[in-house]
């Protein structure tokens, strides 16, 4: 099976009362892009990517937009196989990690579906069909994230993550405690996450007045030698997130015991090819970790549901969606919910979303 024709579009993606407020970011709306390609057996497999502005990380839409345009006619006649398109990709185009992910979305959904099985069964096998999911606040003044913390644990949600950093850290303190008032005793479990906003002083001082409480800090500062810096001078278990850029990278943090776990994209670090070998990486050091993206629709939040489904339950985090900020779906009847904190894993071949392309307009660019 060989990919015969390829079509990209962009599509907007309205934040629900918005802004989404994380430290160095403040979303309005997001636009997407999403792949489609066409199997000379006239299987269809579909992939997306949607990075979180400009400022979140080292992508955004315009960059996956010409990545993959620069990659689409060399893609032509190239076997619809995961580790075989990302060596092929390789060869087209250097690094762009999140735009080389959409294809290898469209390229699992597409295998899934000419062999009749699902993408969490071609990652390994899923060990459960109701994924956990975590709710990840704005950030906000102290007592709106307590309310909001009391609402998600209400909801079902195993796990909170708070935004915080980007202000005085004496409010970030104060949101801390004001939330560990709300969820103490109850086993919801707690992220900081700093997204890269606090300087190391900032951390320290968090920890040392926060220590009674119970929580990880996800990528508190900018660097990972900043992280190297304040690694041994905390209280508190250090995630790493935004510098996780590739698998390279992870092996390193893991080996060096940076860090005690990792918040991962499934799209910065390459689709669910890399995805997969990350999740055995971080199984072989007993590393917790997400199985989420940045941001996204049906497309993303199935990919992510489906590697979500396959990690030790021991060392999952939960899946991060983007369908509580968003309105509506692609598949508006298999398309991606959470519920009770949890995603259902979607049945069906391949990723199980069916989007109606004609939400999408026409393509923005075609391959054949």
């Amino acid at each position: 099976m060989k990919i015969k024709e390829i079509h990209l579009y962009q599509h907007d993606l309205p934040v629900k009362n918005g802004p989404y407020t994380m430290a160095n970011a403040e979303v309005w709306s997001l636009q997407t892009t999403l792949v489609k390609i066409v199997a000379d057996n006239g299987i269809v497999g579909w992939g997306e990517t949607c990075p979180v502005g400009p400022t979140y990380a080292e992508s955004h839409s315009k960059g996956a937009l010409a990545a993959l345009s620069e990659m689409g006619q060399g893609l032509i006649g190239a076997d619809i196989l995961p580790l075989s398109i990302h060596r092929h990709m390789a060869g087209l185009l250097n690094g762009h990690n999140y735009a080389k992910a959409a294809i290898d979305i469209a390229v699992y959904d597409a295998l899934g579906k000419n062999h009749k099985i699902s993408v969490s069964d071609l990652l390994g096998g899923a060990v459960t069909n109701n994924v956990p999911s975590y709710y990840a606040s704005g950030i906000g003044a102290p007592d709106d994230i307590a309310r909001l913390a009391k609402e998600k644990l209400k909801e079902g949600y195993p796990r909170l993550q708070v935004k915080l950093g980007g202000r005085p850290v004496e409010l970030d303190i104060e949101t801390l405690r004001k939330v560990w008032e709300v969820v103490q005793g109850t086993g919801m479990r707690l992220a900081a996450d700093g997204n890269r906003g606090w300087l190391g002083r900032d951390v320290l001082r968090l920890s040392r007045e926060c220590q009674d409480i119970p929580f990880i800090f996800e990528q508190p500062c900018n660097t990972v030698e900043e992280l190297q810096r304040i690694r041994p001078l905390i209280n508190h278990p250090v995630y790493m997130d935004e510098n996780s850029v590739n698998l390279n990278t992870v092996i390193s943090a893991t080996g060096s015991n940076l860090v005690d776990g990792f918040g991962m994209k499934v799209t910065r670090i390459g689709g669910l090819q890399q995805m997969a070998a990350f999740r055995d990486v971080c199984e072989a050091r007993a590393l917790p970790h997400t199985c989420d993206d940045s941001w996204g629709g049906d497309i993303i939040a199935a990919a992510c549901t489906h590697i979500g489904s396959t990690i030790n339950p021991k060392l999952s985090e939960g899946v991060w969606l983007a369908a509580p900020y968003i309105e509506g779906n692609y598949d508006s009847e298999n398309g991606i919910q959470i519920i009770d904190g949890h995603i259902r894993k979607p049945t069906g071949f391949g990723l199980g979303i069916e989007p109606d392309e004609s939400l999408f307009g026409v393509p923005v660019a075609s391959f054949a």
